[in-house]
């Protein structure tokens, strides 16, 4: 007759983290994922490094109160190429929309004020939500573009008003 399958509603957590509540690194992750943390030190610098094998195993950790202490500067994470990719992405997108580009069959610069109004606060959005996130060299770049573009933005819509003004002035 009909076999009955038996069905397992129940399901199986394993967690992933490669680090321990302490801080310290699991001994169960899997090596692919320890070899990537090996490398993330050494490039970092924090592997090998002489200050961090004779400080104590209590890291950041006053020695009278055990409270904690401030800890010295963190280097922010390398440029990323991707990260530049996109936002030259972006930026391009916003300057062929300030009249950057012609139309082909009108032979007249495209002019799309709202699209490229939408391209600058996507520019900004990114910005915000990166924030202390990226290399110094990333943020830099975004600043610099997004200001760029925002000048450009002004320059073009107070040209394209002064134009519509001037063409309404026209009988």
């Amino acid at each position: 007759m009909a076999e009955q399958k038996h069905q397992d509603d129940s399901f199986k957590v394993i967690d992933r983290r490669p680090f321990t509540a302490e801080g310290e690194l699991r001994k169960d992750i899997a090596p692919e994922d320890r070899r990537e943390h090996e490398v993330a030190e050494t490039i970092s610098g924090k592997k090998n490094a002489p200050e961090a094998q004779a400080q104590p195993k209590a890291e950041g950790k006053s020695q009278k109160t055990g409270t904690e202490t401030a800890a010295a500067p963190v280097e922010g994470p390398p440029a990323s190429r991707e990260f530049q990719m996109l936002v030259d992405f972006l930026a391009r997108n916003a300057a062929a929309m300030l009249g950057g580009i012609t139309d082909p069959r009108t032979g007249q610069a495209f002019l799309d004020l709202d699209g490229a109004r939408e391209m600058i606060d996507l520019l900004d959005v990114l910005r915000e939500k990166t924030r202390g996130n990226l290399a110094a060299e990333d943020d830099a770049l975004l600043v610099e573009v997004i200001g760029s573009l925002k000048l450009s933005f002004m320059e073009v819509s107070n040209a394209a008003a002064a134009a519509q003004v001037k063409a309404r002035g026209k009988p």
